[in-house]
């Protein structure tokens, strides 16, 4: 889909003219942050589905709700970056893959409004698919640390990011009310130009919710300081050229800028609400997002001026459309006084079209999900007992396709599909209770149970270009998954929380039949033989919170069983193959026989002067898996040290923060070989550690108007996330422009 200027044009005429209207209005007589010092026990988090307090929940839950956090970043995966509390990779400027304890991708569980994200394709490498939820529309996220497969199902064995959007509001009275906002961002070390609307349409029973938002997104400049024991890393000297029939690499006039890096994206949200009563509600929820095309850096950046390895990487538009149905109904006369229930269809489609410098045959790939998804959930409250009864159903419909296309000569032939390219369906049902004891204000038990079935069958109608040794994949899948945990929180704010938890992740269709070459040598190919992954996980947390300070620790051990790992693998007898006219190593996922992970992270915060404070807070992970020959190898996936440490202060009209991002060295030794890590992008020592320093500050114009300065990267540091392809945005100066009407 092309996506066209005039979004652009549109947004910012709407912004100029509610300027206009607002100018003359009095200054704001509230803090411009959004959120105000709670006390431990009045955080509201929705980790269990229903709303809870925070201090009745055993799992470790961060929750973000600072509207300047979420709104005005770049994308959704740059709001986790930013809060230092999650690590996140990045492949290509269209890209975030949030890492949760060591476990990523496929492993961590991806959620919108209460619906899963993850499909039967999703990989265990690097993924992307976080930015297809428009931050701009964001009402709050929350992370939940650990296995949470118990009320999550599948996938979560390292945790769930759940986001979740605004819905519509209702009049304050009983006219008609309109409403919105209007908001234009740049971003100068990105040449991000983006802009959204939003109008909201609220009568007293019905209500509707529209949000438009449009984003273009140019080269990205890495910065320009280096270490001097690395004076080249991650520059770009070649750019890859057409002249004629001809590829040539001509070098780049700026290697500090990452070309082709820049994408576009547009994102689409209509709610409606109706309010049929003050205990029951209907929402209808309509979400879509397309990308252009997104190149992939990384593998573009690959070669040198003589000899490119590609000409042509890109992911091809990816394309999310997602309807639901929501029903919400609380204090109900029956024996479950609150209920829920949300019925999904999602239609998602991906591609990735490559072809190799110097070479006329485009290879293209496609493929295309259709998702079906039902969610029942209901609670009952006795005394001091809550009992949470849940289904659980979605289905899977996967289509994939190839084709080599001569961009010489027109001519077509066949290649192979990157899965299974017969009918392939994978269905996943659930049943699940989780039970919540309440001894007394200060003790609280948590526990839980759930049973899952996952069941894959993809077929493989031609095998003539592989020649595989099968020509169907199906598997049958029963897990039993549960949780205990035992909290004891004060009216001090004082808090202690111990679980014990377990996860499971069923292969999905990218484990069980995908062929990719994960970099030039190496190939993937399938291996029938794969089991389901499982995680135990054994955690502590305490945090304290006084008028003066707040301070926190969490403390965690998980044993990974049947751990997939990219390692070498036969392919019909032989050790290598010839894919895409090049002789490759094969490699295929196998289930190693043990691992686990470990570490812990710690936060702070110190309230010195009115409205100011200093934060902090700084996270250790440590993975390892034995080989065949019991040897302890790292497991790929897991971060450096990582956190975040910054000075705010929160004043009538305006806030400010001077705060830096930083992450400890991932030294060679310390890298898996075979998997994910990707040192081929990173120098010969590993993933130098690196610090930024940062200034955001907002202000309220007028009452309506808000204006959001960031001046990142300061110090022009050239840097790269661990396991990246593309350095980070060197020294960026972001501007935001938001008025309410």
């Amino acid at each position: 889909m092309q996506i066209h200027m005039r979004w652009t044009c549109t947004l910012l005429s709407c912004l100029l003219f509610n300027i206009y209207l607002q100018a003359q209005q009095p200054k704001k007589d509230s803090s411009v942050t959004q959120d105000d010092a709670i006390h431990l026990n009045e955080v509201t988090v929705y980790a269990n589905k229903f709303a809870e307090r925070f201090g009745r929940i055993a799992q470790t839950v961060k929750s973000i709700r600072d509207k300047n956090t979420l709104n005005m970043q770049a994308n959704t995966g740059d709001i986790l970056i930013n809060t230092g509390t999650l690590f996140v990779q990045k492949s290509q400027q269209g890209g975030s893959s949030p890492v949760i304890r060591g476990f990523e991708a496929s492993r961590v569980l991806l959620t919108v409004d209460g619906i899963r994200m993850n499909n039967a394709i999703y990989r265990s490498g690097h993924l992307q698919n976080i930015i297809t939820v428009d931050n701009m529309i964001l009402e709050r996220m929350e992370v939940l640390y650990g296995p949470s497969s118990t009320l999550y199902g599948s996938d979560a064995l390292g945790g769930v990011v759940s986001m979740y959007t605004r819905n519509p509001k209702l009049s304050s009275s009983t006219k008609t009310e309109f409403s919105g906002s209007s908001t234009i961002r740049y971003t100068s070390a990105i040449d991000e130009q983006r802009g959204n609307i939003i109008l909201n349409i609220g009568g007293k029973q019905w209500a509707s919710l529209t949000s438009v938002t449009y984003g273009s997104f140019g080269d990205m400049q890495q910065g320009k300081n280096r270490s001097n024991k690395y004076p080249l890393f991650g520059l770009k000297p070649f750019i890859v050229q057409r002249v004629g029939n001809t590829d040539i690499a001509v070098p780049n006039p700026n290697p500090n800028q990452q070309t082709p890096s820049g994408y576009e994206q547009i994102d689409v949200l209509q709610k409606f609400l109706y309010k049929a009563s003050d205990k029951v509600e209907h929402i209808l929820n309509v979400q879509f997002s397309n990308t252009g095309d997104v190149p992939r850096y990384d593998r573009l950046s690959e070669g040198t001026l003589a000899a490119p390895v590609f000409a042509e990487w890109y992911y091809g538009p990816q394309l999310r459309n997602l309807v639901s149905y929501h029903l919400n109904a609380s204090q109900q006369s029956g024996f479950f006084q609150d209920f829920k229930l949300t019925t999904s269809f999602q239609d998602i489609e991906e591609s990735r079209i490559t072809r190799r410098f110097n070479n006329n045959n485009k290879d293209y790939r496609w493929e295309r999900i259709n998702v079906f998804g039902l969610n029942i959930d209901a609670k009952h409250y006795s005394g001091k007992h809550e009992l949470h009864i849940g289904a659980e159903s979605y289905t899977n419909f996967v289509r994939s396709t190839a084709e080599r296309r001569n961009i010489v000569t027109g001519t077509l032939s066949r290649i192979t599909t990157r899965y299974a390219d017969g009918p392939t369906k994978m269905s996943s049902n659930a049943l699940y209770a989780q039970h919540t004891y309440k001894f007394n204000d200060e003790w609280t038990l948590n526990d839980g149970i759930r049973l899952n079935l996952v069941k894959l069958d993809a077929r493989f109608a031609d095998t003539t270009l592989m020649r595989f040794p099968f020509n169907k994949a199906q598997q049958n899948n029963i897990a039993l998954t549960g949780n205990i945990g035992l909290v004891y929180a004060t009216k001090e704010n004082f808090r202690l929380a111990m679980i014990i938890s377990s996860g499971f992740r069923a292969p999905n269709v990218d484990d069980l039949s995908k062929v990719f070459d994960t970099r030039t040598g190496i190939v993937v190919v399938p291996n029938t033989d794969i089991k389901p992954e499982y995680t135990y996980n054994a955690e502590l947390s305490v945090a304290k919170q006084t008028k003066a300070f707040s301070v926190g620790a969490s403390f965690f051990y998980t044993i990974f069983r049947n751990a997939l790992v990219l390692d070498k693998y036969q392919f019909n007898g032989q050790d290598s193959i010839l894919y895409g006219g090049i002789r490759s190593a094969v490699f295929a996922n196998q289930n190693k026989a043990s691992a686990y992970v470990t570490g812990f992270s710690v936060n702070g915060s110190v309230s010195f002067a009115k409205g100011t404070s200093l934060d902090g807070v700084f996270t250790y992970t440590y993975g390892r898996y034995k080989d065949q020959n019991k040897k302890q190898i790292p497991l790929d996936h897991i971060p450096p040290v990582y956190g975040r440490i910054g000075i705010k202060t929160q004043q009538q009209v305006w806030n400010a923060e001077l705060y830096t991002l930083f992450n400890g060295w991932k030294k060679l030794k310390d890298y898996n070989p075979n998997g994910e890590d990707n040192l081929q992008y990173a120098t010969a020592d590993g993933m130098p550690s690196w610090f930024t320093l940062n200034l955001r500050a907002g202000i309220f114009i007028t009452k309506k108007l808000q204006s959001v300065l960031l001046l990142e990267n300061l110090a022009d540091r050239n840097y790269r996330y661990f396991a990246s392809g593309i350095s980070a945005p060197g020294r960026n100066v972001s501007i935001s422009l938001k008025v309410d009407f």
